[in-house]
């Protein structure tokens, strides 16, 4: 076969791929064989009759059900429905005239594609066949060559996924009888068969029994994949009797056990949070704790937890006489400074929700934001009032009428019917139609994220955040109540701030700051600044926001050795975050991403198929 008629073939079949099929998420296909793990399986006795007998019946090879049985549980651990992986070629069918006979290894791995959509099983396995003996007549050609054909640019793998399917026979016959006869020796490695990819399932034919052998991480779990490959052969073979027009994405992959541990044993996040506590109760714990110790941080101020309490206390109880109230609404329209965390500690502490109104946006989003969330008062800076316009409610300057108020209690407001299922913000987004849309969160999802974020990141009583993402996003919500939970500092960055990084390794460096959030894009610029290793203090950077590429992390773990990186997500609606990875040095370079984690305490998370 010329070189012209393989790249004819590849072409047509790959010419469209233009994304690895790199199931679990794993990237690395020239791995030495470190941390893979290995284990076995019997095919069940009488599964294996019905297998040859549907492919006997079919006209095609057991080999052929085996592949689209393989890309079936491909399609399920990488969410794609097209899918490409590697199979094993023994490399002497079109030999030339006693290549048989001649000595040394001729085996060789090529691209297989099978699509997962609406075809039934008869067809699709019709079709795998077909494919596997036009395969055969490119078998000496090279994977790079196959790889050329595809639009997957190096050095990104085509598949990180092979399948090697052994028969138990020897001699001629053996290699003359078609892709389920293809003997195969791969590479030793200490005594143990490896490949160089990440996920390799063995198939070895044994004349009437079949034995699987998933080799896979251990993160992943051998015994995992072989019960999923059990599993999807039932289900194929079981379409082939009873229904062959069945579409074979519909055909079940999890067995139930690995049904069971994703949808309830993953979900078991139950923790004790649930109690009658606010947003701001956590803060009022913290006051009667550590009265003294400084809460607020901004350039050459500072406020203690006293301090801060008894000016939002006065603030709140203004407030309150002015009619807020549970699920009253209060804007606030503030630059970053010492008076916004009062002002949203003194709205929260009234009863009220907060609604954040970004003096970056421009003037027609923040009066229809105002439109729309019906806020009874409105708290501006007073260079900022006038980018509000008219106002039917009350304006109250948080740095020009605080006189006005000065004479307030200092003392913490009673509750006043305020209860944890009412609101305590209302941030808004551009949504999917650029409209405006004001997401609407309750005390209790909230505080359930602070209390399992100090749960899982211990931040402590001598430490500090840095405050710098805009309150009209949730990021900044954990940013600001986190620190003052627990008695850590709050140091809030000044105006702009965040978008210069010599100025964040400045305060990070000054302020001993500890915890610090990145979108990645952010972080990017961050790490390529020349003195981040001075940051010797960061013990903890939160990513969010946008996915977290894994070239990122690696570059992060470089420029930041020692320090705890952690990818979460969660929508708007969700209070903050819902899942949560931590980043380990040397690990996320190998994956197509970085994973969004698992859920965090008291969230149920489903991954959704089309």
């Amino acid at each position: 076969v010329s070189r012209a008629e393989h790249e004819a073939y590849f072409r047509e079949l790959l010419g469209d791929v233009d994304e690895p099929t790199a199931p679990f998420g794993l990237m690395d296909a020239w791995g030495d064989g470190s941390g893979i793990v290995e284990a076995r399986q019997a095919v069940d006795a009488a599964l294996a009759a019905r297998l040859r007998e549907s492919a006997r019946r079919l006209g095609v090879s057991a080999a052929s059900v085996f592949h689209v049985a393989w890309a079936q549980v491909l399609a399920r651990a990488s969410g794609r429905e097209d899918v490409v992986f590697g199979t094993v070629l023994i490399g002497r069918m079109q030999g030339s005239e006693g290549s048989d006979r001649a000595l040394g290894p001729f085996v060789n791995t090529l691209p297989v594609r099978v699509r997962m959509g609406a075809d039934g099983a008869e067809p699709t396995v019709r079709g795998t066949h077909a494919q596997l003996t036009e395969l055969l007549r490119h078998e000496h050609a090279s994977l790079a060559l196959a790889q050329r054909c595809s639009r997957v640019e190096a050095p990104a793998p085509l598949f990180t996924a092979v399948l090697n399917y052994r028969h138990a026979g020897t001699g001629r016959q053996a290699l003359r009888s078609g892709p389920d006869r293809a003997p195969v020796a791969m590479q030793r490695i200490g005594g143990v068969e490896r490949t160089n990819y990440p996920v390799t399932l063995t198939v070895d034919d044994r004349g009437e029994a079949f034995g699987l052998k998933a080799q896979v991480p251990a993160s992943v779990g051998p015994e995992r994949v072989c019960a999923m490959v059990h599993r999807a052969l039932e289900g194929l073979v079981a379409a082939l009797e009873e229904a062959p027009g069945r579409a074979v994405r519909h055909i079940e992959v999890l067995p139930p056990a690995e049904r069971a541990r994703v949808l309830e044993e993953w979900n078991a996040t139950g923790a004790p949070y649930a109690g009658d506590t606010c947003v701001h109760e956590l803060f009022e714990g913290q006051v009667r704790r550590t009265p003294g110790a400084v809460a607020v941080v901004f350039e050459s101020r500072t406020l203690t937890y006293a301090q801060l309490n008894a000016r939002a206390n006065r603030l709140a109880h203004e407030l309150r006489d002015r009619g807020v109230g549970p699920d009253v609404r209060v804007a606030l329209c503030v630059e970053r400074s010492p008076e916004m965390v009062v002002g949203l500690l003194a709205v929260l502490k009234a009863g009220g929700a907060y609604v954040p109104l970004d003096p970056a946006y421009p003037e027609d989003r923040l009066r229809a934001m105002l439109a729309d969330s019906g806020p009874a008062v409105v708290l501006a800076q007073r260079s900022l009032a006038a980018l509000l316009g008219d106002l039917a409610v009350p304006l109250l300057e948080v740095d020009g009428d605080a006189s006005g108020w000065a004479g307030r209690p200092e003392t913490d407001p009673p509750r006043a019917g305020l209860t944890p299922e009412h609101l305590a913000y209302v941030i808004y987004t551009s949504g999917s139609t650029g409209t405006p849309k004001g997401v609407m969160n309750a005390h209790r999802g909230v505080v359930n994220r602070l209390l399992w974020m100090q749960d899982a990141y211990r931040l402590g009583g001598g430490e500090a955040v840095l405050q710098k993402t805009t309150y009209s996003f949730d990021v900044s919500v954990w940013e600001f109540f986190w620190p003052l939970a627990v008695g850590a500092r709050l140091v809030v960055a000044r105006p702009g701030g965040h978008r210069d990084p010599g100025y964040l390794v400045e305060t990070i460096r000054g302020e001993g700051v500890t915890t610090v959030h990145f979108v990645p894009s952010m972080l990017q610029l961050f790490l390529e600044h020349r003195e981040v290793g001075t940051c010797v203090g960061l013990q903890r950077v939160v990513c969010s926001g946008e996915a977290l590429p894994p070239g990122l992390v690696e570059q992060f773990h470089e420029r930041l050795p020692g320090v705890g990186l952690y990818n979460l997500y969660g929508p708007t609606e969700a209070a903050v975050d819902v899942t949560a990875w931590r980043c380990e040095p040397g690990r996320e370079g190998a994956r197509v991403r970085v994973p969004l984690g698992r859920p965090i305490a008291n969230t149920r998370v489903y991954v959704l198929d089309g």
